[in-house]
């Protein structure tokens, strides 16, 4: 299938399914004897697999580990889920971090409820930040 046809299929680019075939993400496509790209059916497949590994996290280097295991024959199952368990303690850090911006935004917000301009240190932009 033409490089065209895939992308609609994919739901996706041709730019971008070029910078995945570069990147070792997608096998390079058969030529057609005009020079056109033509890619197997699975093609599809292999794309959508690349779409929920970055919905969850993963970087295209990552997915390519998991796409290279795979391809050498093997299951990337163990692999797939050490990579989720990483991210896991990623989204979770940064929920922490999210929830302390959260709780500091909240004390300074609080800290302005009742503003009070004449009590001003003028060499202060502003005492509430």
């Amino acid at each position: 299938m033409r490089i065209g046809k895939l992308a609609q299929r994919a739901g996706t680019r041709a730019k971008t399914l070029r910078f995945y075939e570069k990147q070792g993400l997608l096998p390079p496509a058969d030529r057609t004897p005009s020079g056109y790209r033509d890619y197997e059916p699975d093609a599809v497949n292999r794309i959508d697999f690349i779409h929920r590994g970055q919905a969850a996290g993963l970087t295209l280097a990552q997915i390519r580990q998991i796409l290279d295991i795979r391809d050498s024959g093997s299951s990337p199952c163990e692999h797939v889920r050490n990579l989720l368990d990483a991210r896991l303690c990623e989204i979770e850090q940064q929920i922490a971090q999210l929830t302390a911006l959260h709780d500091s935004v909240v004390a300074l917000r609080d800290a302005a409820a009742d503003p009070a301009p004449a009590t001003c240190d003028p060499g202060l932009v502003c005492r509430y930040l």
